[in-house]
Order: structure tokens, then sequence, then C-alpha cells
């Protein structure tokens, strides 16, 4: 029995980081996914009422990104100094605020207004986001936003770039060349390309 149960919806959303990196880090858990009419049966679980949450050890945790903070320092996947996490902090700060941008796009049920939503993200929004996320990498200048190995910083990035080209048809690779180095990078990683191949 693994030690780390993951439990979120069926799909990407807020969950796939938490999937990602505990797959970089060769870390064994056990996907638990559900539809959004399962939810209550499962939400008396959550600590806060929310997904994504886990169950490690026993013990309930919640708040994606803080269970991605833990196991990416607990496998080496927070940068090596204080510095390089103070970038991967700031990347993923960035990432909120971008999944915050999509929060309208997503809710929206009339169709017309929905696209006008999603073309506005795509002309506006995700290329200025994605040209702050370009810029560090170029900085680092080595296909990964610190150092020279996998981060969660080229983690998250990877995440958003996957899920906007899926939901926004909007393929940041194609416009951001050190995108698609990372992106390219990511799916090299042969934990990584084992979850993708085994994705639900």
């Amino acid at each position: 029995m693994a030690a780390v149960k993951l439990f979120y919806f069926d799909g990407a959303g807020r969950g796939e980081i938490i999937r990602l990196v505990l797959s970089a880090a060769g870390v064994e858990f056990d996907d638990v996914r559900f539809k959004l009419e399962d939810w209550p049966k499962y939400k008396p679980e959550a600590p806060f009422g929310q997904s994504p949450f886990i169950d490690y050890n026993g013990k309930k945790y919640a708040q994606s990104v803080a269970i991605a903070n833990f196991f990416a320092r607990e496998n080496g996947l927070y940068g090596a100094s204080n510095l390089e996490a103070f970038r991967i902090d700031e990347v993923v700060g960035l990432v909120q605020d971008l999944f915050t941008c999509m929060i309208p796009f997503f809710y929206e049920k009339d169709p017309a207004k929905k696209e006008e939503l999603r073309a506005a993200m795509v002309k506006n929004d995700a290329p200025r986001f994605f040209g702050f996320f370009q810029k560090l990498l170029q900085e680092n200048g080595t296909g990964y936003l610190v150092g020279n190995k996998l981060s969660l910083g080229d983690l998250i990035i990877y995440d958003i770039a996957t899920q906007i080209r899926k939901s926004l048809e909007y393929d940041a690779a194609a416009d951001f060349p050190e995108i698609k180095t990372l992106v390219d990078n990511v799916e090299g990683n042969e934990n990584i390309k084992a979850y993708i191949d085994s994705r639900k």
C-alpha cells in the first residue's frame, strides 16, 4: 500500500502538479480520482472541505501548492540553495496568478462569452505570463528554471503550459523556444514519461 493517497477530480486542474511532483520524485502514490457528482462522498474527509487533498502516512493534508512544495523539498526538486528555492517560489506564485486569470473562462456557461474570454486569454494573459517564464529560463540558460536539473519550477511551468494548450488551444511552446525546451526536458524525464504513458 502506498504511503501517499491523492484525492482529486478526474482531470488535471490543481491536482496535476502534485501528480507530476510525486511521479518525478519516484514516490509511489494512489491516484484517487472522482467525478464532480461524487465529491460529496469525499468532502467530509478533506481537511478544509477542498480538493485536492492527500492522505500521507495516515494523516490528511490539503492545499495543492503546499503539498507540491513539501514533496518537492523532500525529494530534491526544490533547487540547490535558498536562492534557487526563492526563484521557484516566484514561478509558483506566477502560475497561481495565471490560474486565477483563467477562472472566469472555466466557469462561464454562455458559449459566446466563453469564447470571448478564451480569445482574450490567448491574446493577452497567456503570452504575458509565458513571456515572464521565458525570460527567467533565458537568464538561467540551461533549459531548466534553476541549476541544470529538474525542479518544481519546471514541473509547474510544464503543467500550466499543457493545461492551457488543451483548455485554451494555446501552445506556448510554439511561441516561446525556451518553453519548448522545458517541455521537452520534462517529458524526457524517465519518471514523467512513465507517468504520462500510464495516465488515466
